[in-house]
């Protein structure tokens, strides 16, 4: 990460996918703040992404409905030939309605209410299961599908070479590895016929070894159930945690590399035991959008105490991560990338909370009221976990399509929205309008 030293005078590193020009002209239609979308960047992500697993003939990206949940992108996404990660009730609703079914749909969940299972089990989705109890709630409400996944909880610390990922043993998800044994036994007894097994142990990994690493341990546990138990192993997911690069000095994953190394462990591991048709899953949320969506704001005011603050018409609830995380998320000054960074500020929002702020001790160029912010990376866990703190209302969320023009494909909250759910309320019914 750079400290002061290394930013002052440093010119803005990161490009955003609109000029000033072309924001300025969309702002005439939809008011900041708002979340958009660049439409050819996420399609070719994920023919890069589909590229990197072309060796594997089953392989299918699961979208993680939960990083961005648009209908909009989910369509240009299952153009791609990518399938929906779900983890609830709206989710699975959501991809029902953009035509996702069946196989297409992996559904992970935990503490998983009724409901969100029958409805997985309604659509065909491969069910994968966050806890050994589940087995017998699930035959109990829908029986027990022939094609079943279960999801792996390795344990201890997770490491890569002598440096400490993740801390899996801290994480409410998963299976031992003594209940992966237990548990595809009964699921057989029960009439499961064919599996799955799914782990995620580490978030945001910066390092293309993280896959081939968490491949190995699934492919020697796959090995292990199938010579055991004798379950017929259809498919590994390896699910999410590649992450992106937030600071403009880390250096991207490579997910050519990335895919080079599952090859590497899939040869060496699972066709020596005659598993070589196990199709390889991925369900990648951060990765396949985050870079491609940016948070515009404008700046509103400048405030001048024990330090210097730039106040804009963003907030929390538009993007949650440096407020709840402290995560960092890179801050172009549109119109000013070629100036030197010699301002030192605080980019805050409007909340009642002092934690509201995109930005502390950041150097940007000068800045002025009325200057146009890029917030860099939020095209995923942005718009999403926005909330209504304060009455704040969610902005819109706009495309930029290929051939350069703009459409809304989320409009903005009115305050009728806000007050919606007080329809039972009578003193309310003139903001329902």
């Amino acid at each position: 990460m750079m400290n002061e030293k290394d930013l002052k005078n440093q010119k803005n590193p990161k490009i955003p996918f609109l000029t000033k020009e072309k924001t300025e002209e969309i702002c005439k239609e939809y008011p900041t703040p708002f979340h958009i979308y660049d439409e050819k960047g996420i399609r070719e992500n994920a023919r890069l992404v589909q590229k990197a697993f072309s060796w594997n003939k089953n392989f299918k990206e699961y979208f993680a409905v939960k990083a961005t949940p648009n209908p909009f992108l989910l369509k240009i996404l299952q153009e791609e030939g990518c399938g929906v990660d779900c983890s609830s009730y709206t989710e699975l609703q959501m991809s029902e309605a953009c035509g996702f079914s069946g196989s297409d749909i992996m559904f992970s969940s935990n503490v998983t209410p009724a409901q969100d299972y029958e409805l997985a089990y309604k659509l065909g989705a491969y069910i994968n299961l966050d806890d050994i109890t589940h087995i017998e709630y699930l035959e109990n409400l829908t029986g027990i599908p022939e094609t079943i996944c279960c999801r792996f909880n390795a344990g201890g610390k997770f490491t890569i070479s002598t440096e400490i990922m993740d801390s899996p043993e801290d994480a409410k998800y998963g299976f031992t590895r003594e209940q992966m044994f237990e548990g595809f036994r009964k699921l057989q007894e029960k009439g499961a016929k064919h599996f799955g097994i799914h782990a995620f142990l580490a978030s945001s990994t910066m390092t293309n070894e993280y896959y081939p690493t968490l491949a190995k341990q699934l492919f020697q546990l796959a090995v292990d159930l199938h010579q055991e138990t004798g379950a017929d192993i259809q498919f590994i997911n390896l699910s999410g945690g590649v992450g992106v690069a937030y600071h403009p000095e880390q250096t991207p994953n490579d997910i050519l590399k990335i895919g080079e190394g599952v090859h590497k462990v899939f040869d060496e591991i699972l066709i020596p035991a005659g598993l070589g048709d196990v199709a390889i899953f991925t369900e990648m949320g951060r990765f396949m959008l985050a870079p491609y969506g940016h948070l515009v704001t404008r700046v509103l005011h400048k405030k001048h105490i024990y330090k210097e603050y730039v106040g804009v018409d963003a907030c929390a609830a538009n993007l949650m991560r440096p407020a709840i995380y402290g995560a960092y998320h890179h801050i172009t000054v549109l119109g000013k990338e070629d100036q030197d960074c010699t301002y030192k500020c605080d980019v805050t929002g409007g909340l009642c909370e002092n934690n509201d702020k995109f930005a502390i001790d950041r150097m940007l160029p000068p800045v002025e009221i009325g200057d146009l912010l890029v917030i860099h990376d939020a095209g995923a866990h942005g718009f999403s976990m926005g909330y209504n703190y304060n009455g704040k209302l969610r902005s819109a969320e706009l495309l930029l399509c290929e051939d350069g023009s703009v459409k809304m494909i989320r409009r903005a909250e009115t305050p009728a929205d806000y007050f919606a759910t007080f329809d039972f309320c009578d003193i309310m019914k003139d903001y329902l309008k």
